[in-house]
Formats: structure tokens, sequence, C-alpha cells
């Protein structure tokens, strides 16, 4: 069985999500950052920076999101999350890569400058140019995304996911969104899969 190593309202929650879109059983294992446990030295050998997501498939250990997500849908999905085409599945990448270096770069510089980093590294005066890079990504994006339902041909991709949780930390954060992405995300934030991924990322909590 799979083990995901986890913890809630973390990048991990794309990894729970796909899980559950691609119906796969799997283990939830909190890993308590917040108490360090991140930084132990098992938790080192799965992911060297002490962080997650996490997955350990049989004897495969892979860390970050997008190629957790990827292998996930490349090994299990028999085509859902993952188109069947070569050009269909490079623009999934397209957007992977964009989402993460582009529009999630900034959100995370800004959280890293408001509490993640210890208080002696954070530098306030950075956050302006933080939002003003987030809303420069959204317009470039908005180049090509009119209001279409997904990102990539007529499915539900891994591209939809990663972009409508990136979405959701922005507002959580109170960034200005265009219309057109608040209905986006809204639309693919109330998918069942998401609901039982956050839950059970909770309920890992509780041991």
């Amino acid at each position: 069985m799979i083990t995901h190593y986890s913890f809630p309202n973390s990048r991990s929650v794309r990894v729970a999500w796909t899980l559950e879109e691609l119906g796969l059983e799997y283990r939830c294992q909190h890993v308590a950052l917040d108490k360090g446990e991140g930084q132990t030295a098992e938790h080192l050998a799965r992911h060297p920076d002490g962080k997650v997501p996490v997955i350990e498939d049989g004897e495969l250990t892979l860390f970050e999101s997008a190629p957790i997500c990827r292998y996930l849908a490349e090994q299990y999905g028999d085509g859902s999350l993952l188109p069947e085409s070569a050009a269909e599945r490079a623009q999934v990448d397209q957007w992977l890569s964009f989402i993460v270096t582009e529009i999630e770069q900034p959100l995370w510089l800004q959280a890293k400058h408001k509490f993640a980093l210890p208080q002696e590294r954070r530098v306030p005066t950075i956050l302006p140019t933080a939002a003003w890079e987030f809303q420069r990504a959204l317009q470039a994006l908005e180049r090509r995304y009119h209001g279409q339902e997904t990102l990539v041909g007529d499915t539900f991709t891994l591209a939809d996911i990663f972009f409508t949780h990136t979405l959701m930390w922005a507002a959580s954060m109170k960034h200005r969104l265009p219309e057109s992405l608040v209905a986006y995300s809204k639309r693919h934030a109330g998918r069942p899969a998401l609901a039982r991924a956050a839950e059970k990322e909770q309920a890992a909590t509780k041991g």
C-alpha cells in the first residue's frame, strides 16, 4: 500500500487529492512539522530538507508534489488526470512548471517572509514585490486562459489540481483574483475527492 506523508493545509493535499481522484488505497501518515518531526533522522532519509509531501510505494520513495502526482497518474491513472496523447501530456507538464515556478513562487516567498522563516531572517519589505510578481504571473496566464473549464483539453488533469490548490492558497492570503479564476477555482474546489483528501489528512493528525 502507498504511504503518504502529509501535513494539513500544505502542498501535501495535492498528493492526497490525486490519490483520491485515482481511487487508490493509501495510508496517510502525519508528519508534525510544527513539532520538529520533519527534522528527525527517519524523515530526513525520506526528504533531504525534512518537508512534505513524500510517498513510499514499495521500494520507491519520492518527494516534491509535482513528480509524485505525475508518477501516480502515470503509474495508476490509466488515462485519468494525465492525457493519453504526447502533445496534451506536454501541455500538462507545461502548466505544472508554470504554476509552480511563476504563480506559486511569489506566494511562497510571501509566506516565508510572513511566518515560515525564523523571525530574524524575514524581510517585510519584500512583501509588496512578491504581491506584484503574483499579479504579473496571473496576467500572463490570462493570455492563455479565457474561462475554459480545464487548462488542457476538456478533461480534468493534474494541471487543474495544482492550479486550483494554488488559487485557493492565494485567496486565503487575500490576493485579488479575476472573476474567471474565482469561478474556475470554486468549480474544481468542490470536487468530492478534494474534500476526502482534506479529511484524511486531518484525521491522520489524531493518530
